[in-house]
């Protein structure tokens, strides 16, 4: 089956519906083997051998949603926390001596004028001291306004997730406040700034099907995404969502999941071509070196964590998130290049499809 597939990619001919799901559907650990190294293949052509690293900073986990399947929801009692201004410089500081020219600030979601100024005013210091400096905001949905007001102050990339392309779907795992065509809406603004926009799904929601997750990558395409943020979904006990199922989440499901999720990073790949996209953090939780596998299966970004242990203790999006101890990235480095990858040390990365669609 993958030979006819493998074929047609390369006589440049575009995948269909079917392709993807074929992709999707692939069984056995031979097959999937040889789908994993035909698309690094692929990916070399396409983007290279390059892994690029965005050093992350968890801003604060305050949030004004309450989202069913996170673990930093406004109705969730934990310890909240939100760093100054001279923490994150701090943060982007050891990001930058790292030799590593790329940041993404990460936060709940909050739109009030108090919020929005500091944001814009960090990131006019941020971009004052390190110039060069690329910046990539996760800071929810906001008007557009607000997405021209921090583009102007110095964000480069913003990363806003769909979650799912299936809007039952996304009403079932949101509160009625949240809307999937407002969510369409904000990435639709976000195209029109000068920002590369990224987005992503949950792998593995409840109630999630197959033809969900091709339909899910047909969007991305459909929406000219630059950048993949999607990983596995990872139940958390304190939620509405993950509460009655997490008992149920065994070693089994999680191998099934994470093998999910390598081929959703290889058709994604195969399909989007000179896209960037995330090895997450969540597939490193749920798989002892889920950052590589998830490289080998055709992703070409990994977020290392700089906030601090103390704060990055209460970002608990998911049960067990991974990166509570700082990941060791000459370690990383030595696994990247046994599988013929190399970091692009003081290269920020940008997005292909961005460069090439600009």
């Amino acid at each position: 089956m993958y030979r006819k597939l493998f074929n047609k990619i390369k006589n440049g001919e575009e995948l269909r519906r079917e392709d993807i799901l074929s992709i999707l559907t692939m069984d056995g650990w031979k097959d999937l083997e040889t789908l994993y190294q035909f698309v690094q293949k692929e990916k070399w052509e396409s983007v290279g051998n390059k892994v690029y690293l965005r050093g992350l900073i968890e801003l604060s986990n305050i949030c004004t949603q309450n989202c069913y399947y996170c673990g930093i929801r406004k109705g969730t009692k934990i310890d909240r926390f939100s760093i100054s201004e001279e923490n994150l410089i701090e943060y982007a500081n050891k990001v930058v001596s790292s030799c590593i020219p790329s940041i993404v600030i990460q936060s709940g979601e909050r739109r009030d004028e108090e919020f929005v100024s500091f944001i814009e005013y960090c990131l006019k210091k941020i971009k004052n001291i390190f110039p060069d400096l690329m910046v990539t905001l996760s800071l929810g949905e906001q008007t557009e306004e607000v997405y021209q007001r921090w583009a102007g102050a110095g964000a480069d990339r913003y990363l806003l997730r769909i979650e799912t392309s299936n809007r039952a779907l996304f009403k079932k795992i949101h509160p009625r406040e949240v809307s999937f065509d407002n969510r369409l809406k904000c990435l639709k603004v976000l195209r029109k700034t000068r920002y590369q926009v990224g987005t992503g799904v949950m792998i593995g929601l409840p109630g999630q099907t197959v033809d969900d997750l091709v339909s899910d990558i047909l969007m991305f395409k459909e929406l000219d995404i630059d950048m993949i943020g999607m990983g596995p979904y990872i139940p958390h006990v304190n939620t509405p969502l993950g509460k009655n199922i997490i008992a149920k989440f065994d070693e089994a499901q999680k191998i099934a999941l994470v093998e999910k999720s390598l081929k959703m990073i290889a058709a994604c790949r195969l399909y989007l071509k000179d896209v960037n996209i995330a090895s997450t953090t969540a597939l490193n939780t749920l798989s002892n070196d889920g950052f590589i596998k998830g490289i080998k299966a055709g992703a070409n970004v990994i977020m290392p964590n700089f906030t601090d242990l103390k704060y990055r203790k209460s970002y608990n999006l998911y049960q067990g998130k991974a990166g509570v101890t700082e990941y060791n990235l000459g370690e990383l480095e030595k696994k990247l290049l046994e599988i013929g990858e190399k970091i692009a040390w003081g290269e920020a990365g940008s997005s292909l499809h961005f460069k090439n669609r600009n």
